[in-house]
C-alpha cells in the first residue's frame, strides 16, 4: 500500500506499543516518485520523523525534492537515491524501533532524522551502537543534549542554546520586554529551550516569572493551560514564550488572547507554521535557522523550486532536510557507501574537508556533531506569513 499524508497535517493518533509495532511494519518505503525497487544499484537513505504532522510532512518534502533533483542529474556515482521513510510519531519508543530497523537494513547507508529532539536522542543509542554504527543527521533536533549523543549523530540546525539566546536578545533589546512567562512542551526540546532562554534573558536584566510544562496528550481543550496564563497576566508579563511544535500551539496562543494578553508571543523554530492559525498569529515572533525570505540566491532558488513542486512554501525543517540529503549525497560521492567511511567524511566537513554550502547556509561540524557558526533568523508573522526582521550569528 502507499503511505498517505493527512492533507491538513493533523497530529497522528497516540496509541499503545502493539499498535505502533504494527504501524511500523505497515508504513511503506517511499521513493522519489516511483514504486519501491529491489535493485541493488540503488543507494538508500532512511528518513524518520513525524510524517503525518505538518512539520514532518515538510521535512519529507524537502528531502524528496533533494532526491528528485539528484536523480534527475544522474544520481550519485551513476546510482539513484531512494528514501526509506518511517513515521516515528515523535515517540521515543517508536523512534528506537525505527532506528533498529534502519540499522539492521544493511543497504541503508545513512539516516535523515529524526526531526524532534526527544526522538533523535532516543534513537541515537541505536545509531551509536559500538561496532554497528549508522550515521544519522537531524534537520531539527535542537536540544543541547544532542551534543552528547555520540560520534555517529549530527545535526544541521542551530541548537536551542543559539536560538533561545537570539530570541532573548530580540525580546529584551529590540522589543523592550522585561517580564516573560514560558509555557513549554515537557520533552528534550521544550526543556532545552527553557534552560537556554531563562539564563540568557535574566543576564540581560529580564525576569522569567515562571516556566510551566505541558504534555500534549493532557491538553483537552484551549482552556487547559488557563491557570498558567492567568498567573502570568496577573504578574504583568509582557512576553509569552511558547515552546512546542504540535497542534496544541495555536490553542495556547488563542487562550492567551482570549484571556486578554496583548503582549508579545514568541518561540523558537517549533512555532514555524503558526501563521496558518490566521489573524490570532499576527505579530508572533519566531527564531529559526531558515525563513523563506532568507536573502541569498541559493535560498531564493530553493524556495521557488519547493513551491513549484509542492504548492506551498517550505518550512525550516524542509530546508534543513534538503540540505541533509544533499550533504549525504556529497559525502557518498566522495567516499562511497561504506557506513564508516560516510561517517568519517561527514565528521570532517569544515574540519579537514571543505565546509558544505547549503540553502540554509554554510555547514561545518564540530567534534560533537553540531553545525557551528549557523546564523539564527528572527521572523515575525505579518499578513499571514513569517517575515525576517533580524539575524544573529
Amino acid at each position: 500500500m502507499k503511505y498517505g499524508f493527512d492533507a491538513c497535517g493533523g497530529r497522528a493518533a497516540r496509541r499503545g506499543p502493539i499498535f505502533r509495532a504494527v504501524r511500523l511494519i505497515a508504513v511503506t518505503t517511499l521513493l522519489a516518485g516511483c514504486a519501491a525497487s529491489d535493485d541493488a544499484d540503488v543507494i538508500r537513505l532512511g528518513l524518520a520523523g513525524p510524517i503525518k504532522e505538518t512539520a514532518g510532512k515538510g521535512m519529507y518534502q524537502g528531502a524528496l525534492l533533494a532526491v528528485e533533483e539528484i536523480n534527475a542529474r544522474g544520481g550519485v556515482r551513476g546510482r539513484p537515491i531512494e528514501l526509506v521513510v518511517r513515521d516515528d510519531e515523535m515517540n521515543r519508543e517508536l523512534a528506537i524501533e525505527v532506528a533498529r530497523e534502519f540499522r539492521d537494513q544493511t543497504d541503508v547507508v545513512a539516516v535523515v532524522g529524526h526531526l524532534n529532539s526527544g526522538a533523535s536522542i532516543a534513537a541515537s543509542r541505536i545509531y551509536n551502537e559500538p561496532g554497528n554504527g549508522l550515521v544519522a543527521i537531524s534537520p531539527g533536533a535542537t536540544s543541547p543534549e544532542m551534543s552528547q549523543t555520540g560520534e555517529w549523530t549530527f545535526r544541521v540546525c542551530p541548537s536551542d542554546v543559539q536560538q533561545a539566546a537570539a530570541l532573548a536578545e530580540w525580546a529584551y533589546h529590540d522589543l523592550e520586554r522585561r517580564r516573560a512567562l514560558i509555557v513549554y512542551l515537557n520533552d528534550a526540546y521544550g526543556r532545552g529551550v527553557r534552560d537556554a532562554f531563562t539564563p540568557a534573558f535574566e543576564r540581560l536584566g529580564g525576569t522569567v516569572l515562571s516556566a510551566d510544562p505541558y504534555l500534549p496528550d493532557l491538553i483537552e481543550n484551549d482552556r487547559t493551560l488557563d491557570p498558567y496564563l492567568e498567573r502570568g497576566i496577573r504578574n504583568s508579563m509582557d512576553a509569552l514564550v511558547i515552546v512546542g511544535m504540535g497542534d496544541e500551539v495555536p490553542g495556547i496562543l488563542r487562550a492567551a488572547r482570549r484571556l486578554g494578553f496583548r503582549g508579545t508571543v514568541m518561540g523558537t523554530d517549533g512555532l514555524m507554521g503558526i501563521e496558518a492559525a490566521g489573524a490570532v498569529a499576527e505579530g508572533v515572533v519566531v527564531s529559526a535557522g531558515f525563513l523563506v525570505d532568507r536573502p541569498t540566491d541559493a535560498a531564493r532558488d530553493f524556495v521557488e523550486r519547493y513551491q513549484a513542486r509542492f504548492g506551498e512554501p517550505p518550512r525550516d525543517g524542509s530546508a534543513h532536510a534538503y540540505d541533509t540529503v544533499m550533504l549525504l549525497a556529497h559525502a557518498i560521492e566522495q567516499v562511497g557507501t561504506d557506513r564508516k567511511a560516510v561517517r568519517d567524511y561527514v565528521a570532517s566537513i569544515g574540519n579537514g574537508a571543505p565546509a558544505f554550502e547549503g540553502v540554509t547556509g554554510t555547514i561545518r561540524f564540530d567534534e560533537n556533531g553540531d553545525a557551528v557558526g549557523k546564523s539564527v533568523l528572527i521572523g515575525v508573522v505579518q499578513g499571514g506569513r513569517v517575515v525576517s526582521v533580524g539575524e544573529s550569528h
